[in-house]
C-alpha cells in the first residue's frame, strides 16, 4: 500500500493555508494606513525589524540555536532581499499609484511564475487538471482586474507604473517562494532561517530608505503604530513560517493559490470597512477563480487495485 501524496487539501496543509490566506487578505486595507507621512521604505523596515525580533524570540523560547553556517547565512540574506525587501518595497510603492484592490488582484498572478519556476527548478510535477484550473482562475482574475481598473478611473500612466511595480513584486516573491522549496532551505530550522531572512531584509530596507528618503520617520498615531505591529507580528512572524511550510509540503505552485483567494478576501474586508460595492465583473471573476481553484486542487479518485481475492485501497497519510 502506498501513501497518498500530500496535497493542498490534506488537513495539515489546508488549515495553515487558510489561516495565512485570511490574514494576508486583511493586510491590504492595513497597508493603506501605512502610506502618507512615513515613506514606504521606512514602513517596510519597521515591519520586518519587528517581525525578525519576534521570530528570534520564538526560536529562543523553543530552545533553538540562532547560528547558521556561512552557506545558510548567505542563503538567508538572498531570501531576505528577495522576499522582505524587493517584494514589499515594490508593493508599497505600487499602492501609491493604483488602488490596493488592483494590487491585490494583480498579485494573484503569482501562481504563474510559481508554477513555471517550481517545475523548472524543483521538478514539481504538473498535471493537466492543475493547468486547466489555473487557466480558469487566471480568467477570473482578469475579470477582477478589469473591474478594478474601471472603478479606479486612474490615468494610463499611473496604471502602467503601478502595474509594473506590482509585477516586479510578484517576481521577487516568486523567486523567494521557489528558494523555500530547495534542499538548503529544507535543511534549516524554519523559524531561525526566516528570522535571519527578515533581519537581512529589514537591513536592506533601512539602507534603501535612508539613501532615498533620509533619516527614519515615524507617525505617532494609533492607526500607524498599530498597523506596524499587526503587519510585523501577525501578518509576518506568524504567517510566513506557515506559508513556507505549505510550500515545502506541496510546492510553490499549489501554495500560490493563496494569492488567488486573497483578493476576494480583501474585497470582503473592503466591503465591511470601506463600503466597497461589488459589481457583476468582480462577482463573476471571483466565482470563476474559485471554480478554477476547485478544479486544480481536487484530488482525482484512485481506483482500488485488485490482486487475487485481496483488494488494496489507497491510504491517506494525513489520517
Amino acid at each position: 500500500m502506498s501513501a497518498a501524496p500530500t496535497t493542498l487539501l490534506s488537513p495539515r496543509v489546508l488549515l495553515p493555508f487558510l489561516l495565512v490566506t485570511l490574514i494576508w487578505g486583511s493586510t491590504w486595507i492595513v497597508i493603506k494606513g501605512q502610506l502618507g507621512v512615513v515613506p514606504p521604505s521606512w514602513s517596510v523596515t519597521y515591519r520586518f525589524a519587528i517581525a525578525a525580533a519576534a521570530m528570534f524570540a520564538f526560536a529562543l523560547i523553543r530552545g533553538e540555536r540562532l547560528r547558521l553556517d556561512k552557506r545558510a547565512m548567505l542563503f538567508a540574506a538572498a531570501l531576505g532581499v528577495a522576499q522582505f525587501a524587493l517584494n514589499f518595497n515594490f508593493v508599497y510603492r505600487a499602492e501609491q499609484h493604483i488602488t490596493s484592490g488592483l494590487v491585490a488582484v494583480l498579485f494573484a498572478l503569482l501562481i504563474v511564475p510559481n508554477t513555471l519556476m517550481g517545475r523548472a527548478f524543483l521538478k514539481t510535477p504538473l498535471e493537466g487538471r492543475f493547468l486547466l484550473g489555473a487557466g480558469i482562475a487566471i480568467v477570473g482574475v482578469g475579470l477582477m482586474i478589469l473591474h478594478e481598473y474601471r472603478a479606479a478611473a486612474l490615468g494610463a500612466g499611473e496604471v502602467l507604473l503601478g502595474t509594473a511595480l506590482t509585477l516586479a513584486g510578484v517576481m521577487s516573491a516568486s523567486i523567494a517562494n521557489v528558494m523555500q522549496g530547495t534542499a538548503i532551505a529544507r535543511a534549516q530550522s524554519m523559524v531561525v532561517m526566516i528570522g535571519w531572512a527578515m533581519l537581512f531584509g529589514a537591513l536592506a530596507d533601512g539602507a534603501w530608505a535612508w539613501i532615498t528618503t533620509g533619516p527614519p520617520v515615524v507617525e505617532p498615531t494609533a492607526v500607524y503604530l498599530g498597523g506596524v505591529l499587526y503587519l510585523g507580528v501577525v501578518a509576518s512572524a506568524v504567517t510566513f513560517p506557515l506559508y513556507f511550510n505549505v510550500i515545502r509540503a506541496v510546492g510553490p505552485g499549489q501554495a500560490a493559490w493563496s494569492s488567488v483567494l486573497i483578493p476576494i478576501i480583501a474585497m470582503g474586508f473592503s466591503t465591511a470597512f470601506e463600503d466597497y460595492r461589488w459589481a457583476m465583473l468582480s462577482v463573476a471573476g471571483g466565482i470563476v477563480a474559485l471554480i478554477g481553484l476547485v478544479i486544480a486542487v481536487a484530488r482525482r479518485p484512485e481506483r482500488p487495485s485488485v490482486s487475487g481475492n485481496m483488494v488494496s485501497l489507497p491510504v491517506d497519510s494525513d489520517g
